[in-house]
């Protein structure tokens, strides 16, 4: 979902559809390690669900650009693609914190994210950029038709 960085911050969207809780809320919900995190991924080619849970999850203030604190991983996705971005800051269109100096993810990819060098996962991109994807799926497609991400009480 390309939206700007003040988009990201307060939320966006349609509880029923595509919606962002809004990484300010993100940040204080996940404060103390309250909450597991999991991401359900249904494979674009063959329509398989697959998820993937982190035990530990939290996403810091806005004046650590919201970065992304992750461990724990478990699921039957086969590979630990958000593990690549563990420890990165949030990136919008607008915003570029990122690990490239010469490419904006975000931009690139069609949505926010929290983005190394863009990455091995990116479960909040345009579908039709060709950049919804979760890298080494079961059956070897990466692209995805559906993503959800769930906070769950640990």
């Amino acid at each position: 979902m390309n939206r700007s960085w003040a988009q990201y911050k307060v939320g966006f969207g349609d509880p029923s559809g595509n919606y962002w809780l809004g990484n300010d809320l993100l940040s204080q919900l996940t404060a103390n390690y309250r909450y597991k995190l999991r991401i359900d991924l249904q494979q674009r080619d063959t329509g398989n669900w697959y998820y993937a849970e982190y035990r530990w999850f939290r996403v810091q203030s806005e004046a650590y650009n919201y970065t992304l604190l992750v461990e724990g991983f478990s699921g039957n996705a086969s590979y630990d693609a958000l593990g690549y971005h563990r420890v990165e800051q949030f990136t919008t269109f607008d915003r570029d914190n990122d690990w490239w100096s010469s490419v904006n993810c975000a931009a690139y990819s069609g949505g926010g994210f929290w983005w190394q060098s863009c990455g091995e996962c990116n479960v909040n991109g345009a579908r039709s950029t060709g950049r919804f994807y979760w890298q080494d799926l079961p059956g070897g497609t990466w692209n995805l038709q559906l993503s959800r991400m769930w906070l769950q009480c640990r």
